[in-house]
């Protein structure tokens, strides 16, 4: 009788989910806010249709994922459906009680996921809250307090109530280093994000304690050591220790041997040609016998993926395998595989606010129809974020019922796009200032428009700037500026100017790292000479109209654009007038050369210009000095030859420059570095005259530079001493 029963009632089972009723009339009770063609929309329901009780609980799942409702009964009455629905109460106002700074409020209201006007659901109120503390614990409230109340209002809904105790701010007394570490705490403490509290530190938020922070600190920690050669590297778990109001932070390491590379082989798949990764096998070889460095690695790893997106080779994985060699050596492969492959079905963006959706969409190098290229994938993210109008670029690669299709979804968040900027400087030769406002994103089409003012004690120059990084979608920047500059130097060099006039260039890459920048100039400038100067300053007199054309060609493989440590740049400069009352031809060429070794970071300089008139003299204005940071020491403008005491500039400039840090110095200040450097230049040669010259004597200084990234900006400080100094003032 016992198994009749079970029989019967599997098969009672059977019959409920085989069953099928027609819904021809929908009911909805309870329902206040949300209307019953709401709800019939969230729950997918369609009248004339056998559903059956599978598919009701569908759609029951389906309403209880809105939100809407706390409560959700189904009742079928014939063919007529009978929803009885309990409403969630709406969030009017979400109050923060004990946080007083409105930044800190904004912060913490952007990523609650219970938002106003949104329903209230327990739940995601007892995550928020963890979102809160952990969100303070980043500020430094190490010890704070958070709970959730709730307040009814008359209308049927409620303000949520954060009460929020901050307790007290926890600094980093000591960081402390312990284990086989190999390097000084000094060194350590520069390469980690957190900070000791110290009182010159009074703006940073790296002293207080940050899980977040910690965790960095961290894999900064990990990644330094395996650059260094440590492949074992072993970094534990940090410990804070609570001790008189301060926290002692601790990292245990345990360095490992250092590894040396014995061997390296490149694996490539049969259909692919070997001469097309002949400069990879070059680096290979080169790498031999040298420490392990993951970033070395990594750069052959990005080297395989540029050559294969150079080749079309689409569809390629490298990834890199070690094998242990006694106790300090490895064997190094480099295996390239065929990966899954798949198309780009569908982009979408979302987000953008402001931002026309074509702004984004034509800084993507991979488009709808497209390969899938992870290369290009991540140059187009790089793009969005170098624009400088999003606060954040993320994407999101999803799955398709097409198993090659794949969709991306770039979500970006917008920032706000206008900038007040005020700088000022000093040096010996006097002060500067400026003055600027911008728009980076104007109407939305993602271009940028700027006007400044720059005043030194020698020259006041004024600007307005139109910048568009796409212009007519062509993938070619285009900037237009326009600008009136008034020169002053009747007491060093006997003359006055008043440049006025307009520019329009472009820039955009022609290959992988080269950029070309074609301008074209044209401006109204009137040259009047002290009362004292010579006859052939005086000859100068008058007002030039002067149109040329001129480009740059820059080659740019530093690895990074400030504090450079590897990689060269290269520029060619030149000038050609068009239509000019005294026409000039400047040529000039640039080359600076980085290295790195043993955290010694060292760079070697070299600037070479010329200017030659083409129908008459090169008038003084266009004459040539050499810039401030390619000769340090000597007063600006001061170089090279003079004429009737006046300083009138050369035809030629050319400068060497070397510099090195001084890590050993300064090592306990993150922000802060120390350089040496020696500089060597002069100025020579007029075409007017054969007497006025100073081509002889070459100028030499040396002296240490300390770089301070404070936290409102770079400042910089020289202490420079000529070391030859002929005809200096």
């Amino acid at each position: 009788m016992k198994y009749i029963l079970i029989i019967l009632f599997i098969f009672k089972i059977g019959l409920a989910s085989a069953y099928a009723d027609i819904i021809n009339e929908i009911q909805i009770k309870n329902n206040n806010r949300i209307t019953k063609e709401t709800i019939i929309t969230f729950g997918g329901i369609e009248l004339g249709k056998d559903y059956s009780q599978e598919q009701l609980n569908d759609i029951l799942l389906d309403l209880y994922s809105t939100n809407f409702f706390s409560d959700i009964k189904f009742n079928l009455q014939g063919d007529t459906l009978v929803v009885t629905v309990q409403e969630r109460k709406i969030v009017q106002k979400i109050i923060l009680n004990g946080v007083k700074a409105e930044k800190t409020k904004k912060s913490i209201l952007k990523n609650l996921s219970i938002k106003e006007k949104s329903p209230y659901v327990n739940f995601l109120a007892q995550q928020d809250i963890k979102k809160i503390k952990n969100a303070l614990n980043s500020a430094g409230y190490y010890f704070n307090k958070v709970d959730v109340s709730m307040k009814n209002n008359v209308n049927e809904t409620v303000d949520l109530i954060y009460n929020i105790d901050l307790g007290e701010k926890t600094l980093i007394k000591n960081i402390i280093f312990t284990g086989e570490k190999f390097y000084k705490d000094r060194k350590l403490k520069n390469i980690i994000v957190s900070e000791e509290s110290k009182f010159w530190k009074f703006i940073s938020n790296k002293k207080y304690l940050n899980p977040e922070q910690i965790n960095l600190d961290l894999r900064l920690l990990e990644k330094f050591y395996l650059n260094k050669g440590f492949y074992n590297v072993k970094i534990k778990n940090s410990s804070a220790i609570f001790n008189d109001n301060y926290f002692n932070l601790i990292y245990n390491i345990n360095s490992g041997n250092i590894y040396t590379i014995r061997n390296t082989k490149l694996i490539l798949p049969d259909d692919f040609d070997e001469k097309d990764f002949k400069e990879v096998e070059n680096i290979l070889i080169d790498l031999k016998e040298e420490r392990y460095s993951l970033n070395k690695l990594n750069k052959v790893v990005k080297q395989i993926d540029q050559i294969s997106v150079s080749r079309l080779y689409d569809f390629i994985d490298a990834s890199i395998e070690t094998e242990i060699i006694g106790e300090n050596e490895l064997d190094i492969s480099f295996i390239v595989k065929e990966s899954e492959k798949f198309y780009v079905k569908k982009i979408n963006v979302l987000g953008n606010n402001i931002t026309e959706e074509r702004v984004i969409r034509d800084m993507l190098e991979v488009d709808e129809g497209d390969p899938f290229n992870k290369l290009l994938h991540a140059k187009s993210l790089n793009n969005l974020r170098a624009r400088n109008i999003f606060q954040n670029v993320k994407s999101e690669i999803v799955d398709t019922q097409d198993g090659n299709l794949k969709n991306i979804n770039i979500t970006v968040e917008e920032k706000a796009t206008g900038e007040i900027l005020v700088g000022a400087g000093v040096g010996s030769d006097g002060g500067t200032a400026a003055f600027s406002v911008a728009e980076n994103n104007f109407l939305g089409k993602g271009v940028k428009l700027s006007t400044g003012l720059r005043i030194s004690e020698e020259r006041i120059r004024g600007n307005f700037t139109v910048t568009n990084p796409n212009f007519n979608y062509s993938d070619k920047a285009l900037s237009t500026d326009i600008f009136i500059t008034d020169t002053d130097k009747l007491t060093d060099s006997g003359y006055k100017s008043t440049d006025a006039g307009f520019s329009i260039g472009t820039a955009f890459e022609q290959y992988d790292d080269f950029y070309f920048r074609p301008t074209f100039r044209t401006s109204y400038e009137q040259l009047t000479t002290n009362s004292d100067a010579s006859a052939n300053l005086k000859s100068q007199e008058g007002t030039y109209f002067t149109t040329n054309i001129g480009y740059v060609l820059d080659l740019d493989k530093r690895n990074q654009r400030f504090q450079t440590t590897d990689g060269f740049q290269s520029k060619f400069t030149q000038n050609i007038p068009l239509i000019s009352e005294s026409n000039t031809l400047l040529n000039g060429y640039q080359i600076d050369n980085y290295n790195s070794f043993n955290d010694i970071n060292t760079s070697i300089g070299l600037y070479l210009r010329s200017v030659t008139g083409l129908s008459d003299d090169v008038r003084i204005s266009e004459r040539i000095n050499l810039p401030r940071k390619r000769l340090r020491g000597f007063e600006s403008g001061k170089i090279g030859p003079v004429d009737a005491n006046d300083h009138v500039g050369g035809n030629y400039a050319a400068s060497l420059n070397f510099q090195t840090n001084l890590p050993f110095l300064f090592s306990s200040f993150q922000s802060v570095d120390l350089n040496y450097f020696i500089d060597a230049g002069n100025v020579w040669g007029v075409d007017y005259s054969n007497t006025v010259g100073d081509s002889s004597h070459i100028r030499s200084s040396t002296g240490i530079g300390l770089e301070w990234f404070s936290p409102i900006g770079p400042f910089t400080f020289t202490l420079a001493q000529p070391i030859t100094n002929n005809y200096f003032c």
